[in-house]
């Protein structure tokens, strides 16, 4: 049983954000990493990828509806995305790419030091789009949560964008919010969790990363993207509205 697990979510090829978070001391030295879905829909695919995979058996990988777009995209299955940078971010990536995303699960549990069995997901635990929110009602948990084993008390989720703890029908949901495209306020966002949980950010040069994602970035948008998304211009009002 892991004492310690990082959660990233939603890093949405955004490297600099990603890197920034690496770099913590509890990430580097936690048992696991768990992302939790929507890893490549952004300006770095391929070097978030190359980067998150070099980090061998730490890295415990799930899909998001983002990831599940591109390969879609890719294998013919799909004709658009809405994300106007998914398909140029789909066309980037290479087929050991594909196949990672291709194999990736939508959810899976883990026992972790302090909170027993976790369930990870992406949005919920039946759909990787469905919203829930922290104040979302009880009756609404109670059927995102139909299905799941008693044993499970804890579910980790992403999606939003937002992060939030709470208690809905004596489970503990737990979301990090958004490495790279984070809603409400800037830096990269994630949490820590065994044998208690902690929502953590990581703050880092704004400006250098904007002027990084720029410079290495052949989207033809980036700087517009760039300056919108890492300085979190998204409120979290304008997310719940929307």
């Amino acid at each position: 049983m892991p004492n310690r697990v990082a959660v990233l979510s939603d890093i949405h090829g955004v490297l600099p954000a990603l890197e920034a978070v690496l770099a913590e001391p509890d990430v580097s030295t936690a048992d696991h990493i768990v992302l939790t879905g929507d890893i490549t829909a952004g300006p770095q695919p391929t070097q978030v990828l190359d980067l998150l995979t070099s980090l061998g058996d730490r890295v415990i990988w799930i899909s998001g509806n983002a990831d599940r777009e591109l390969l879609e995209y890719r294998r013919g299955q799909r004709d658009t995305i809405p994300d106007p940078i998914a398909p140029w971010a789909a066309a980037q990536l290479r087929e050991d790419h594909l196949d990672l995303l291709g194999s990736l699960p939508r959810s899976l549990s883990l026992s972790v030091n302090g909170l027993g069995k976790v369930l990870f997901c992406h949005a919920t635990p039946r759909d990787d789009e469905e919203i829930v929110l922290v104040d979302s009602r009880l009756d609404r948990w109670k059927e995102v949560f139909d299905g799941l084993d008693t044993d499970i008390r804890t579910v980790v989720c992403g999606h939003t964008h937002m992060p939030f703890v709470r208690l809905a029908h004596g489970r503990l949901v737990i979301n990090p919010g958004s490495i790279g495209m984070p809603y409400g306020r800037t830096g990269a966002h994630w949490a820590l969790l065994g044998p208690g949980i902690e929502l953590r950010t990581t703050t880092f040069d704004i400006e250098a990363a904007v002027t990084q994602l720029s410079q290495e970035s052949s989207y033809l948008e980036i700087t517009e993207w760039a300056d919108y998304f890492v300085h979190a211009r998204a409120t979290d009002a304008d997310a719940l509205v929307t």
